[in-house]
């Protein structure tokens, strides 16, 4: 299970398009819209602002808001420039009894470019979308072929609403199926569990402090090494970087020792199970025992150490330097 922003995608995502509805200004809807996200710690917040920034578009009441109030998963809600502004899904629109209909055509537009549209209201009334995009990592696409041959169902577990994750999933090639869309943080954890009542392992790869109990429920928690502290510590494993290919290698490395734990067993049994009997039936002298105890050992021991010389398939990992796991 890959959550998306910050594990498929970059993370960073980017504010693309500001559409107000007739009877709104754009500069005027992104300034009121900027500074109600003042206060967000949300990423897609920051693009917002930081967009707005760029556009030379002044906040009022940026940081000095009347009121805020962030809507865990679906947007927030504030008092800015004497207006009462709501910012996110279109689930918080319609609980704050606002009419979407004005704006489901931007919606439903940039929603199937891939990008997170969100709705914005002003005093009650549909004033226009946002659109924010986070590209995603070059090399994802390439990293999920890998693991999808391995013969792994691979997820996507996101809160955006299901037509963006949907074009996602298209772009990196995880069937539609397995798109696990509008899931609130505190649900992660629930979808995850779901999985393994299915009958699923699982193994949950993730970024942010809301990724956390769901990497702690997984059978296998992977954090990416570009995360959150919270998410590093919880998870099973960290992968040194934000490459999604340091997964395919993680999992390469743990099959690898897997083999190598088989071989040294088997060595070490078939020592000791040629060696008690003929010793004890008295064919085998104390000094070749003591010889053959000891040669044991340095086979267990050698073999273990050409492990140092595993390197991850080199169909995968031709050109750029790999990617490394620590476990």
């Amino acid at each position: 299970v890959l959550d998306k922003t910050g594990t498929i995608t970059r993370g960073e995502p980017e504010l693309t398009d500001v559409r107000p509805a007739r009877g709104f200004d754009a500069q005027a809807l992104l300034a009121l819209a900027a500074a109600a996200e003042s206060r967000s710690e949300h990423p897609l917040a920051a693009a917002i602002v930081e967009g707005a920034k760029l556009r030379g578009v002044s906040l009022p009441g940026a940081g000095e808001l009347d009121a805020f109030a962030a809507v865990p998963g679906m947007g927030v809600k504030a008092s800015a420039g004497g207006h009462t502004v709501l910012v996110g899904t279109r689930k918080l629109l319609t609980q704050e009894g606002v009419d979407l209909g004005p704006l489901e055509a931007d919606l439903e537009a940039l929603e199937g470019q891939g990008k997170t549209a969100m709705a914005v209201a002003v005093d009650g009334r549909p004033a226009g979308v946002l659109a924010v995009a986070d590209t995603v990592k070059p090399l994802a696409a390439e990293a999920i072929r890998a693991l999808k041959a391995r013969g792994l169902a691979i997820y996507m577990l996101t809160g955006d609403n299901a037509r963006t994750a949907r074009s996602i999933a298209r772009q990196v090639g995880i069937d539609e199926a397995c798109v696990l869309a509008e899931v609130l943080p505190e649900e992660k954890a629930a979808a995850v569990s779901r999985l393994q009542e299915e009958g699923h392992v699982v193994g949950m790869v993730g970024d942010g402090i809301n990724d956390a109990p769901a990497l702690a429920t997984a059978d296998v928690g992977f954090a990416i090494g570009t995360g959150t502290d919270v998410a590093i510590e919880t998870a099973g494993v960290a992968l040194m970087g934000g490459d999604l290919r340091g997964l395919v290698a993680a999992i390469e490395v743990s099959e690898a020792t897997l083999r190598k734990i088989r071989q040294n067993l088997f060595w070490a049994l078939v020592y000791n199970s040629l060696g008690i009997p003929l010793a004890a039936l008295g064919y085998l002298s104390p000094i070749l025992a003591g010889a053959a105890m000891a040669l044991s050992s340095v086979s267990v021991v050698t073999n273990s150490t050409l492990l140092k010389r595993f390197r991850p398939a080199a169909r995968l990992w031709a050109g750029p330097a790999a990617p490394t796991a620590k476990s």
